[in-house]
């Protein structure tokens, strides 16, 4: 054909050697550099090239039984407080501050302890660690923001129970230890706790039990050109010890319930949903035999739409749009946790075969299945820690244990040449068959069922 250009047909290259398609390795955390600031804090420094924001992260160990029984949340109120002004600044001037260069800081309480975030530009690092240190060393605790604070922990309180999946956590953490320890009454207090806080007593536990003696700085991000401890010396070095301070001293293994194993029914009238929560007890990180295991037994067992529990409540039966089970590892002890909810109709049927599902694994598990559940979490590590946040808030963590990322590390390679047999003895372990059950929705739509079940006594508690 005239005027169509013509395609010259190229003759195939010589034929090149394809390249070997390697086995992937599990993925290395990287290796920080270890310091220790002058005022006896430990450090953690991870230089992640490219990675310009930088991440700061401070954990001060701190058990939640050291705050006094008639003051519970205490802690909660202290952390989110810490921000609200300094010795040198007012609120609404710190908030300001903040947002003059962009740093960002947050603060919380959990079951090991206080954790205070920083994240920052680099080349505002000095500046965000000035701000930082104000916050833990200077706090002013302004009366009016400690009383804003506890309105708005009273309303999440009042919120929480409005909830399923809160209010199942509550009465789970009741039912599952025993009313002496702290862990069976809420993080943040009871409406009456709450109530009761004032400044004075926000003041006295910051004084009592936030120090650097015990605490872990970790830096992550682009390091170069910086000299990291001497920019927290500088900083959060000068954050001294209060001579009020009290050591948490040994960590204390959370007591179990005598009662525990037993289905607790909260009941919501005219509820469509049940939220149900199974637990039993787990490992914590050091456990004798290794807490490799565990991470992919709560993917193979409920860790995805793919794993055995929504294959048959989801997939098979339709009741659910997917329930999920994970070993939560404690600073000494844990707990095994599955949940999510159904339809209220087929909450008896639904709860059966859940059971049914967790028991079977005490039979073992096959080795394409462990196979599966090592793979996925071995080849999605590199992108479950591709930021500076995700590394500092994984060495943070870790540090509660005195661990750092050379555990995750270690454990992904471990993960990676799972055995069926190490898996299905490690499941046996704490897998006995004596569950915590909490059901939340309409007990009328499905009481009879769960007690014909003949799992035990069943107690029905309003909402």
């Amino acid at each position: 054909m005239t005027g169509v250009p013509q395609r010259t047909r190229m003759s195939a290259p010589d034929a090149l050697p394809r390249p070997d398609v390697l086995v992937p390795q599990p993925y290395e955390l990287p290796v920080p550099t270890r310091f220790r600031l002058a005022n006896g804090a430990s450090g953690l420094a991870y230089d992640l090239p490219g990675q310009y924001v930088l991440s700061v992260r401070l954990s001060v160990p701190m058990p939640l039984r050291v705050e006094p029984r008639d003051l519970e949340g205490v802690a909660t109120i202290m952390a989110r407080t810490l921000d609200e002004g300094t010795a040198r600044h007012t609120s609404v001037e710190f908030a300001r501050l903040l947002e003059r260069r962009g740093v960002a800081i947050g603060c919380g309480v959990g079951d090991s302890g206080l954790s205070v975030e920083l994240d920052v530009a680099k080349h505002h690092l000095a500046y965000g660690l000035d701000l930082m240190h104000q916050c833990l060393a200077e706090p002013a605790f302004p009366a009016e923001e400690v009383a804003r604070q506890v309105s708005t922990r009273l309303a999440e309180i009042e919120q929480e129970r409005s909830v399923a999946s809160h209010r199942a956590a509550a009465e789970f953490a009741a039912t599952f230890y025993s009313p002496v320890g702290r862990s069976s009454r809420p993080v943040g207090g009871t409406a009456e706790t709450v109530a009761a806080i004032t400044r004075d007593a926000v003041v006295a536990f910051h004084a009592e039990h936030v120090a650097p003696a015990e605490a872990t700085v970790v830096v992550a991000g682009d390091l170069a050109g910086l000299d990291v401890v001497a920019e927290l010396d500088l900083s959060l070095g000068r954050w001294g010890t209060p001579d009020t301070y009290r050591s948490p001293g040994p960590w204390q293994v959370t007591p179990r319930a005598d009662d525990r194993a037993r289905i607790v029914v909260v009941d919501r009238p005219g509820s469509v949903q049940t939220e149900l929560m199974i637990g039993a007890p787990g490992p914590d990180r050091r456990h004798p035999g290794g807490w490799a295991p565990y991470p992919l037994l709560g993917f193979l067992v409920g860790g995805s739409p793919t794993a055995r529990i929504d294959a048959v409540l989801r997939e098979d039966k339709g009741y659910t749009y997917g329930i999920r089970s994970t070993f939560r590892p404690r600073r000494r002890g844990g707990v095994f946790i599955t949940a999510g909810s159904v339809r209220s109709e087929v909450t008896g049927d639904a709860l059966r075969l859940l059971l049914d599902v967790l028991e079977h694994g005490r039979e073992g598990f096959t080795q394409d299945e462990v196979d599966h559940a090592a793979q996925f979490l071995v080849l999605t590590a590199p992108s479950r820690y591709a930021t500076a946040d995700t590394i500092a808030d994984e060495a943070a963590s870790l540090s509660f244990d005195g661990l750092d990322t050379g555990f995750t590390s270690r454990n992904l390679v471990e993960i990676a040449g799972m055995d069926a047999e190490r898996a299905g003895a490690a499941y046996r372990e704490f897998i006995d068959g004596r569950w915590t059950v909490v059901l939340v929705g309409d007990a009328a739509s499905f009481l009879a069922d769960v007690q014909a079940l003949g799992r035990g006594d069943v107690t029905v508690v309003p909402n």
